[in-house]
């Protein structure tokens, strides 16, 4: 009986399926890196790249588009921000205003961490929509609109505990957090100072109905 031998094969071997996932989380990390300080619009995928020392024709391995890219990343930071809010808001140690209060002490803590060179990437991405492709417009809404959520139960539950005027709006009151959020974030940048972050929340929390 003839055996039968398999010839190895040439050139780099196959990557195991632990490496693809370990490559395709290193892009993604280099490219939240790489949107957040400067869009995405303005953004090549070279140094994104460069960071991972990953070659240009493998990036199509893993994306089949800067576009598909540019969502792998907004979906990653939009889980990692989710999971943030989360840890601060239902934090039952602490009274419901208070914890937002310390959801903003811990923004604060990394934008000074980075050099005020990162903001939020939604926030970003939201003041560039007219550059973006069209299938970002209403993931970038989707994901306001779940933090939106998230901020106005925090604002019921103050309610319950007697901090909050029953009469309130708090749907409405959360969408105007996070308008005021992203610009005080914005102006904070600008200037390297957490001062217009602390001017802003102090000023939010202090001008809420009781």
């Amino acid at each position: 009986m003839t055996s039968i031998t398999t010839k190895p094969r040439r050139g780099r071997p196959l990557k195991s399926a632990q490496e693809n996932r370990d490559t395709k989380a290193e892009l993604i990390r280099s490219g939240l890196e790489q949107l957040t300080e400067s869009g995405f619009a303005s953004s090549g995928i070279d140094p994104i790249l460069k960071r991972v020392g990953v070659p240009k024709g493998s990036f199509y391995h893993y994306f089949s588009s800067k576009e598909a890219f540019g969502l792998a990343v907004i979906e990653s930071y939009a889980n990692y921000f989710a999971n943030k809010l989360d840890t601060y808001l239902l934090d039952e140690s602490y009274p419901p205003l208070m914890r937002i209060k310390n959801f903003a002490d811990n923004a604060k803590a990394g934008l000074e961490r980075h050099h005020f060179k990162r903001g939020c990437l939604v926030g970003n991405l939201g003041q560039e929509v007219d550059l973006l492709p069209e299938s970002f417009r209403q993931i970038l809404i989707d994901i306001f609109d779940a933090w939106q959520l998230r901020i106005s139960q925090c604002f019921k539950l103050a309610q319950t505990h007697g901090d909050l005027s029953i009469t309130a709006d708090c749907d409405q009151l959360a969408e105007c957090f996070w308008i005021g959020w992203e610009g005080a974030v914005s102006r904070t940048r600008l200037v390297q100072s957490t001062t217009p972050l602390d001017n802003y929340l102090d000023n939010f929390i202090a001008g809420l109905p009781r």
